[in-house]
C-alpha cells in the first residue's frame, strides 16, 4: 500500500541533541492526521522535516510512495502552513508591535519610529491604543503583519482546516500541543515526548485505551492508582490497589501476575450513589468524610483555563527570555485570577491569627485582629477608615500600573 506519507525510523540531532528518535508513522492519502504533544516534543522538527526545512539525520521519508530525503521543499508536492499570529491580548496595538523591539533593547524613540512605520504601512495609523478585542478580524491579521514587518517571519492565520480538508480532500499534517484541538479535528492521532511516538490511533483509542503513563497523563484528566495484578478474568484484569481490588482494561502489552501496575481512572468514569448498582464490578463502600468549595482552587483554574499557552512561545519568538515573558505575558494575563484567589483566602481566613502572632509577637495587635474584633463590635470609625485606606492605597497602585504600562 501507498501512503501519502510515511517516516521510517526517522532521526533528527541537532549536535548533540536528539531532536526525533527513530520515528515511523503511516499516514494515509486524505486523512486529517495531528501531531500532538507538550513543547520541544519533536512534533515541529518532524513536520519540518517532512515539508523538507530539515534534513533527516538517519531513516528516511517518502511522500507518494517517493523518497525524499534529497528533494528541498519547493520540488515536494505539500504546502505548509504555520501557525496563526498571535496577538496578546493585554497589550495595545502599539505595545504588540512594539514588543519583539523592547526585547533587542532598542531605544524608545527607534521603537516609536519604526513601529509608526510599520502601522502606516497597514493602515493601522490611529489605532495605536486600541485593544486586540477592539479590532476586527482583518485589522488583527493586520497587526501581526506589522509585527512580521520587522520580524520577517511568515506566519498566516489558522483556517477553519477540518472543513477546508473536507472540501479538498487532500492529507493534512498538524502540529499542535492543544489536546482538545486534535481530538476534535484528527482522524488519528501521533502523541509525542521527547523526541519518540509513544502512540498513534483515533482520538477514541487514546483517550479509552492509552498505551502509556504519559499519555493517559497528557490526554485529558485522569487519576493514578498504584497497585500489583492479582489474576486475569476473561479479558479484564485484577489490581490490588490497598487493599481494594479493582479490574481494569488490560494494557496493549499485556500484563503477568504479580507485576506493578498503575490504574489510570477518568473522572467522568466515578459515580456516587446511596445504593450499590447491580451489575457494576468496581463497586466500594464508603462515607464522605469532608465536603468543600475550594474557591481559590476554582478562581485561579477559572483563569488558567482560559490562558493561551502560544502567547508565552510568541513572546519568545519575538525575543523574550523566559524572566522578560513571565514579568510581560504570564504575570499580567493571569494576575486577575492570582488576586481574585488570594482576595478570597484572605477573607475566608480573616480569623486565623496563628502565624500573625508569631511574627509580631504577644504583645502587639495585627490588622487582621483589630479589624476582626471592629467587625465584631459593629461598623466602627476605626474600621471604616481603615476600610478606606486599604482601599485608597489598593486603588492608587492599580492605577500607578497603568499608567506606567501606558507610557511605555
Amino acid at each position: 500500500m501507498v501512503f501519502a506519507v510515511e517516516l521510517r525510523d526517522v532521526t533528527k540531532r541537532f549536535g548533540e541533541v536528539e531532536a526525533v528518535h527513530g520515528v515511523s508513522l503511516q499516514i494515509r492519502d486524505g486523512e486529517f492526521f495531528s501531531l500532538l504533544g507538550p513543547s520541544g516534543c519533536g512534533k515541529t522538527t518532524t513536520l519540518r522535516m517532512i515539508a523538507g526545512f530539515e534534513r533527516p539525520t538517519a531513516g528516511e521519508i517518502y511522500i507518494k510512495g517517493q523518497r525524499m530525503n534529497e528533494v528541498p521543499p519547493f520540488h515536494r508536492p505539500v504546502n505548509t502552513v504555520f501557525q496563526h499570529y498571535t496577538l496578546f491580548p493585554h497589550m495595545t496595538v502599539f505595545e504588540n508591535v512594539a514588543f519583539g523591539l523592547e526585547m533587542k533593547r532598542l531605544p524608545r524613540d527607534e521603537i516609536r519610529r519604526r513601529v509608526a512605520e510599520a502601522l502606516q504601512l497597514v493602515r493601522l495609523a490611529g489605532l495605536e491604543d486600541r485593544y486586540p478585542r477592539q479590532l476586527s478580524g482583518g485589522q488583527q491579521q493586520r497587526v501581526a503583519l506589522a509585527q512580521a514587518l520587522d520580524l520577517k517571519l511568515r506566519k498566516e492565520m489558522q483556517l477553519e482546516l477540518k472543513t477546508l480538508q473536507h472540501q479538498v480532500g487532500i492529507t493534512f499534517i498538524y502540529v499542535t500541543h492543544d489536546q482538545e484541538e486534535a481530538m476534535t479535528m484528527s482522524d488519528r492521532i501521533a502523541v509525542m515526548n521527547q523526541g519518540r511516538v509513544l502512540q498513534v490511533g483515533t482520538p477514541v483509542e487514546i483517550y479509552e485505551h492509552p498505551a502509556t503513563h504519559f499519555v493517559a497523563d497528557f490526554i485529558g484528566e485522569t487519576n493514578f492508582l498504584e497497585g500489583k495484578v492479582v489474576d486475569h478474568a476473561e479479558g479484564w484484569v485484577r489490581v490490588k490497589v490497598e487493599g481494594l481490588s479493582i479490574l481494569a482494561a488490560p494494557p496493549p502489552g499485556g500484563v503477568v501476575r504479580g507485576q506493578a501496575v498503575t490504574v489510570a481512572l477518568r473522572p467522568e468514569r466515578i459515580r456516587l450513589s446511596r445504593e450499590a448498582p447491580e451489575g457494576t464490578p468496581n463497586r466500594y463502600s464508603g462515607v464522605i468524610i469532608a465536603f468543600c468549595v475550594p474557591f481559590v482552587y476554582v478562581i485561579v483554574r477559572a483563569r488558567l483555563a482560559t490562558y493561551d499557552c502560544t502567547l508565552e512561545e510568541a513572546a519568545q519568538d519575538l525575543g523574550a527570555g523566559e524572566w522578560q515573558t513571565f514579568r510581560r505575558v504570564t504575570l499580567p494575563l493571569l494576575a486577575p485570577g492570582i488576586l481574585g484567589g488570594a482576595l478570597m483566602a484572605f477573607t475566608l481566613s480573616i480569623d486565623d491569627f496563628v502565624i500573625t502572632f508569631f511574627v509580631t509577637g504577644p504583645g502587639s495587635t495585627p490588622l487582621p485582629v483589630l479589624l476582626y474584633s471592629k467587625v465584631h463590635l459593629g461598623i466602627t470609625p476605626e474600621l471604616n477608615a481603615i476600610s478606606s485606606l486599604l482601599f485608597g492605597v489598593s486603588l492608587t497602585f492599580v492605577l500607578l500600573s497603568l499608567i506606567v504600562q501606558r507610557r511605555r
